[in-house]
């Protein structure tokens, strides 16, 4: 009979010790796995998103793309839109914009907490907006129509980027451009094209308020032809302009 080496092991034994060789990660492990590849994954998304409309001319927006693909239940349409540059748009509109959307814009983050918690005191159906020129640069650039959590979430997310990845002058000089400044019109040069036939560098500062004043409803509104409601909005658009001109607010852009 032939007799067992003292080295040999049974061959169960050896089957048993393969499978704990090759146990597989713990739970714990595997969602942490999954949380690093998942934050790398919005982390790049994120910078592929921003980064590069730091230097580069955005071609179109969200909110124009919708437009000419009829979604949402309008009908299709082609938005007139041409850039400009920042020593192409009139000083007055800049500081007119601001005077009329978002006061605390050169000192905030990207958002006006204060303003936030005002318009929440408010009752639903008379609350007024209080979304700050980042967040609108987000909403028009990147996002759809809409107030799910999600799309909130992702509106709050990317205005922080924008704030880190961008300076002040570049959302604001970005917001000029895609801003609607009439019905399917966006951005300073066909908006001061359409109201008052002259490129955005030649706007006066009363011209300049009047394209503020329309902001919130340009389907609405005219600046060209301004109602008695528009006209006196922009008194006081104008008002507050001067008053950022005078503190020098924009050189510090």
């Amino acid at each position: 009979m032939k007799r067992r080496s003292s080295t040999e092991r049974p061959s169960g034994r050896g089957r048993r010790t393969s499978r704990r060789s090759v146990r597989r990660p713990g739970i714990g492990l595997r969602l942490l796995i999954l949380f690093a590849w998942s934050s790398l994954f919005l982390v790049g998304g994120t910078l592929v998103l921003t980064i590069p409309f730091r230097w580069i001319d955005p071609p179109t927006s969200s909110i124009m793309l919708q437009r000419r693909l009829g979604l949402g239940g309008a009908s299709a349409v082609r938005p007139r839109y041409v850039w400009s540059d920042w020593n192409e748009i009139s000083p007055h509109l800049a500081a007119s914009v601001i005077a009329a959307e978002d006061q605390k814009f050169p000192d905030h983050f990207g958002f006006d907490f204060e303003s936030i918690a005002n318009a929440l005191e408010e009752p639903e159906r008379k609350r007024r907006g209080a979304s700050t020129i980042s967040q609108q640069v987000v909403k028009n650039l990147y996002l759809w129509p809409g107030r799910s959590l999600v799309r909130k979430g992702l509106e709050a997310y990317l205005t922080l980027a924008i704030e880190t990845l961008w300076p002040k002058r570049r959302i604001l000089e970005i917001y000029l451009n895609i801003a609607e400044f009439g019905p399917d019109v966006f951005g300073a040069a066909a908006g001061s094209e359409l109201h008052f036939r002259k490129s955005p560098g030649r706007l006066s500062a009363r011209e300049a308020a009047l394209m503020a004043a329309v902001l919130p409803n340009p389907a609405r509104f005219s600046a060209g032809r301004p109602s008695e409601y528009v006209a006196q909005r922009a008194d006081r658009i104008g008002s507050e302009a001067h008053r950022l001109r005078v503190r020098g607010a924009l050189r510090d852009l």
